[in-house]
C-alpha cells in the first residue's frame, strides 16, 4: 500500500486542447500518464493536486474521468485553476455514481485519511496573479482551515494547487495556517517550465514542500508514503 501525489495532468481526451504544444517536455504526455498510473496497484491512493481535465464541464471531461478510473486505487481530486469543469461535492458524487465511475472523490472542504495520516488540501491562491482579489484568498484560506480541522489530532500532509511559496514569492495567509495546524508536509503544484527553477524543495518552518507538478516528475506520480 503506498500513497502518491501528482498535479498538472492536463488530460484533453474529448477537447482539442494537448499540451504538447509547450515543448518537448510534454511530448507525448497522455500516453507517458497512461504507463505510469498502469503501475498503482488496487490498495494504493493517489492524489491529483489540480489541473487535471481540460474540460469546460463534466461532460467534456467525462472521458478523462473513465481514463483515470480504469487505474487501480482510490484518487482524491484537489481543484486546479484549470479545472473549469469543477463542480459541487454532492453533484461530482451524482455524476460518479450516474457514469460508474468508483475510483474518484473532491478533496475539498473536506479531509480523507491514509492509515497514520490526515489527507487536507484545497486550491489556494497566488495574490500575484491578483493582488487586489483578497475575497478569493479568505475564501481559500478558510476552505484550507476546515480541511485541516477535519484532521483532528492525526498527522498532516497537504495537498495545493498553488504554491504557498517558492523564490521570490510567499502567501502568509496559507503558511500561517499550515504552521497553525503542525502540517507535516505540503505538496503543490502549478509550475512549469522555466518557473519549476523557483521551486522550494525542503523544510520551511516545521513543514516539508515539494512541488508534484507532471512535467517537473516527468509524469510518474511521487510516492508520498507507504
Amino acid at each position: 500500500m503506498a500513497l502518491y501525489a501528482i498535479g498538472d495532468l492536463h488530460l484533453s481526451l474529448a477537447v482539442n486542447k494537448s499540451m504538447e504544444v509547450f515543448g518537448p517536455a510534454w511530448e507525448n504526455y497522455q500516453s507517458r500518464i497512461e504507463e505510469a498510473l498502469g503501475a498503482l496497484r488496487e490498495e494504493d491512493t493517489l492524489i491529483l493536486a489540480g489541473d487535471t481535465s481540460w474540460g469546460m464541464n463534466l461532460a467534456e471531461a467525462e472521458a478523462d474521468f473513465r481514463f483515470l478510473d480504469r487505474f487501480p486505487g482510490k484518487k482524491y481530486l484537489v481543484k486546479g485553476n484549470h479545472d473549469y469543469w469543477w463542480v459541487t461535492a454532492a453533484k461530482f458524487r451524482r455524476f460518479c455514481e450516474e457514469k460508474g465511475l468508483r475510483t474518484l472523490e473532491l478533496l475539498h472542504n473536506n479531509c480523507a485519511f491514509y492509515g497514520d495520516y490526515a489527507i487536507c488540501g484545497t486550491r489556494g491562491w497566488f495574490l500575484e496573479e491578483d493582488a487586489h482579489n483578497t475575497k478569493v484568498l479568505a475564501r481559500e484560506v478558510g476552505r484550507l482551515e476546515t480541511s485541516l480541522q477535519a484532521a483532528g489530532e492525526r498527522p498532516i500532509l497537504c495537498f495545493l494547487h498553488y504554491p504557498p511559496l517558492y523564490q521570490g514569492y510567499q502567501c502568509p495567509e496559507i503558511l500561517e495556517i499550515l504552521k497553525k495546524y503542525r502540517v507535516v508536509r505540503c505538496c503543490y503544484g502549478h509550475l512549469h517550465g522555466h518557473a519549476i527553477r523557483r521551486r522550494l524543495e525542503g523544510m520551511w518552518a516545521e513543514t516539508e514542500f515539494s512541488l508534484i507538478s507532471a512535467d517537473y516528475l516527468g509524469f510518474v506520480p511521487k510516492k508520498i508514503c507507504e
